[in-house]
C-alpha cells in the first residue's frame, strides 16, 4: 500500500494557496510547490488564475494578499481584461435609479471595464459604510455615486469624497456651491429646468392659480423649488396665486389626511392645477380627487416629476421625465474620461434636461380662463 497522497484538483490547490495566504500574508512559488507536491509551472498558473479574479496579487517568485496598490481587474468571460474596475453606489435599486444603473453598465461594457454595483439606502450613514467597503477593498479604480449632500451629513460625505484618491463622479447629485469643492465632478439632471417647464405647461394651457405640492426629504425637492419660482416669477404670476404643500411619504398611515388636506386647500383657494413630486404621490392624489368626485383633468389638472409610473394614473398623467439611463452612461464615460486623460483634464460637470411627457391629465378640451 503506498503512503503517497493523490493529486489534488485545482480548485483544492487554490483553497490551499489562499488558506495560506490568509495565514502568512505572502507565499512563494517554491514553498507551495513542496508543500502541494506539483510543479512550479503548476502553482504559477495557480496564482495567475487567482489574480484574474482579483483574490490576489502577484509578486516575483509568489503572491500576496490583495494589495489596496493593485489595481488590476479580472479577466472577463472571454479571457481578456478589463480596462477598468468602476465602483458604484445607489441610494435605490428599485426606485428610478435601475434604469441609472442599466445606461451605466450599457457605458462600462463599451468602455471595456467591469461595474460593481452596491445598493446603499437615503440613510447618510449607510452610503458612507457601501462606499468604504469598495474603497477599502482596494480593487476599483473609480466611483459613480448618489450620496447624500444636503446638510452636515452631506457636506462631510462630499468632503470625504473630495479627499479620496481615486476619482469620484456624483451621478444625480452636484455639490452645494458653499462647499467650494474642486475636484468632484458630477453628471445630472437639471431638475429646476424640468419645473420650469411645468410651470409654462401649465399657463399655456390657461391655469392661473397653481400649487407645487413636494416632499420634505427629497434630494430633489430643493431644485424643483427653485426651478418652480423661477418659473412663476418668469410668467409674471401673482405670488399669492401659488402655494406649496408638504407631502408626507405615500405609505404614511396619514397619507389619506394629508392628501384631503392638499384638496381641500386646492378648492378653498380656487387653485386649478398641481405640480406634484414624485410618480407614486400623483397618483395617490389622483385616487383621492376621484374618490371625492374631482375630476381630472377638467377641475384638476396634475403634472409629476420623474415619470417612472406617472402612465398608468387614470387618467395617465403628464410627468417630466429625467434622462435616467443617459445620466447613468454619461457618469461612467466622465469616470472613465478621467481615468484616461488624469488629472490634467479639466473637472467636468454635467446637466442634463428633462423631457415633458404630455398625457391626460393636464389637457383639457377648454382652458381655464385667465384670472
Amino acid at each position: 500500500m503506498s503512503d503517497e497522497q493523490p493529486p489534488l484538483f485545482a480548485i483544492e490547490r487554490r483553497e490551499r494557496i489562499l488558506h495560506e495566504l490568509r495565514q502568512h500574508g505572502s507565499v512563494t512559488v517554491k514553498r507551495l510547490a513542496e508543500s502541494l507536491g506539483v510543479t512550479e509551472i503548476t502553482v504559477r498558473r495557480d496564482i495567475t488564475a487567482l489574480a484574474d479574479r482579483g483574490l490576489v496579487t502577484r509578486v516575483h517568485g509568489g503572491a500576496t494578499l490583495r494589495s489596496p496598490l493593485d489595481r488590476s481587474v479580472a479577466r472577463g468571460s472571454d479571457g481578456s481584461h478589463s480596462r477598468y474596475r468602476i465602483g458604484m453606489v445607489v441610494p435605490s435599486l428599485s426606485y428610478y435609479w435601475p434604469q441609472i444603473v442599466t445606461g451605466a453598465r450599457a457605458a462600462a461594457t463599451a468602455a471595456q471595464s467591469q461595474l460593481v454595483l452596491r445598493g446603499a439606502s437615503y440613510d447618510p450613514a449607510d452610503q458612507r459604510r457601501q462606499i468604504s467597503a469598495l474603497v477599502d477593498s482596494g480593487s476599483v479604480h473609480g466611483l459613480v455615486v448618489g450620496p447624500e449632500t444636503a446638510g452636515r451629513d452631506g457636506a462631510a460625505i462630499l468632503s470625504w469624497l473630495e479627499e479620496l484618491e481615486i476619482p469620484v463622479v456624483l451621478v444625480e447629485r452636484r455639490v452645494p456651491s458653499v462647499l467650494a469643492l474642486r475636484r468632484l465632478e458630477w453628471v445630472t439632471t437639471d431638475h429646476e429646468f424640468g419645473a420650469i417647464l411645468a410651470a409654462h405647461h401649465l399657463y399655456q394651457a390657461g391655469h392661473r392659480r397653481i400649487g407645487l405640492a413636494l416632499p420634505a426629504m427629497s434630494p430633489t425637492s430643493e431644485h424643483l423649488r427653485r426651478g418652480w419660482s423661477r418659473g412663476l416669477a418668469e410668467l409674471g404670476l401673482d405670488p399669492s396665486a401659488t402655494f406649496e404643500y408638504v407631502l408626507e411619504d405615500p405609505d404614511s398611515e396619514s397619507r389619506e389626511r394629508n392628501l384631503a388636506e392638499l384638496v381641500d386647500r386646492c378648492v378653498a383657494g380656487g387653485t386649478t392645477a398641481l405640480f406634484v413630486h414624485s410618480d407614486p404621490q400623483a397618483i395617490h392624489l389622483e385616487h383621492h380627487c376621484v374618490d371625492r368626485g374631482i375630476r381630472i383633468p377638467e377641475d384638476l389638472a396634475i403634472v409629476a416629476y420623474d415619470d417612472e409610473i406617472a402612465e398608468n394614473g387614470e387618467p395617465p398623467i403628464t410627468a417630466l421625465r429625467p434622462p435616467k439611463a443617459h445620466i447613468g452612461r454619461l457618469a461612467v464615460e466622465t469616470l472613465v474620461s478621467r481615468l484616461d486623460e488624469g488629472p490634467r483634464r479639466p473637472v467636468r460637470r454635467t446637466r442634463v434636461l428633462p423631457e415633458l411627457i404630455v398625457r391626460e391629465s393636464s389637457q383639457t378640451a377648454t382652458a381655464p380662463s385667465p384670472a
